[in-house]
């Protein structure tokens, strides 16, 4: 996923949601020490801020340079760029070495990797006893039944831009492997259905979906996904563009622990 948010990096910050904060709380309690957690595919720090409410030191990595000047400071976070070229050693040692974090979180990201790799550094990195890897994501959205339909379309129209890899979200983790003993949220194949409620502007709304991959990948064709006349029909079943809507995001989450 080397360079494949770089262009809409300011987008991203601005609109992707936050997480609850009882996510970060339900994992904190499973990890029996706090030390060091490791939050994969940071991007603007969103999870990281999150997690370091309950660690004592949280290392954000990203393998997107444009990504991390976006990220928001923190002083319990280091953020560290780590390129492709990395090789597997060099990461464990960047982190902290083998057995040393006692929490792994992947906030909308894990579907870009290459998992046996990754899976390979996690089992490494993790304690054991007691680490534990959160990944999670959202996929659809329930605004109101004048908007959702609308939504649908739009969201319809993304399809054929979508990168292959991220069929994953579409099935909400049902089909992404996750080799981890289960720790009570979510098992491979079973992911634990989160609901994630927000207030947001139209704007944010918007912004939101001029981060995505498709949209940015249609443009770069020469298709305008988000059109004037789109944005104009979403701004309508809205009702208006100041205003504010409570909307639920549905998130979904697997967590585990290595298997001994």
């Amino acid at each position: 996923m080397a360079g494949r948010f770089d262009k809409q990096a300011g987008f991203y910050a601005d609109a992707r949601p936050t997480y609850p904060t009882e996510w970060y709380s339900m994992l904190a309690a499973l990890t029996p020490h706090h030390s060091l957690a490791w939050d994969v595919g940071t991007g603007n720090g969103q999870a990281a801020i999150g997690v370091a409410e309950h660690y004592e030191q949280v290392i954000g990595t990203d393998v997107s340079e444009a990504q991390l000047k976006l990220a928001m400071p923190h002083p319990r976070i280091r953020y560290l760029h780590t390129p492709l070229s990395m090789t597997d050693d060099e990461l464990v040692a960047l982190i902290g070495g083998e057995n040393s974090v006692d929490l792994v979180t992947v906030a909308a990201a894990v579907h870009w990797f290459e998992l046996p790799k990754f899976y390979s550094i996690v089992t490494r990195l993790l304690k054991k006893p007691g680490g534990v890897i959160a990944v999670w994501a959202y996929h659809d959205m329930v605004v109101s039944p004048t908007f959702d339909p609308i939504l649908k379309r739009f969201l319809d129209t993304l399809l054929p831009y979508w990168d292959p890899k991220i069929k994953g979200v579409y099935d909400d983790y049902k089909i992404l492997p996750f080799p981890f003993e289960s720790v009570g949220i979510g098992c491979e194949g079973k992911p634990q259905q989160l609901d994630m409620p927000k207030e947001v502007s139209l704007e944010k709304f918007l912004n939101m979906f001029r981060s995505w991959s498709p949209v940015n990948t249609a443009k770069d064709q020469g298709v305008d996904l988000l059109s004037e006349s789109v944005v104009k029909e979403f701004e309508s079943a809205w009702g208006g563009p100041t205003l504010v809507r409570s909307i639920i995001f549905k998130g979904f989450m697997l967590a585990g622990k290595v298997r001994l």
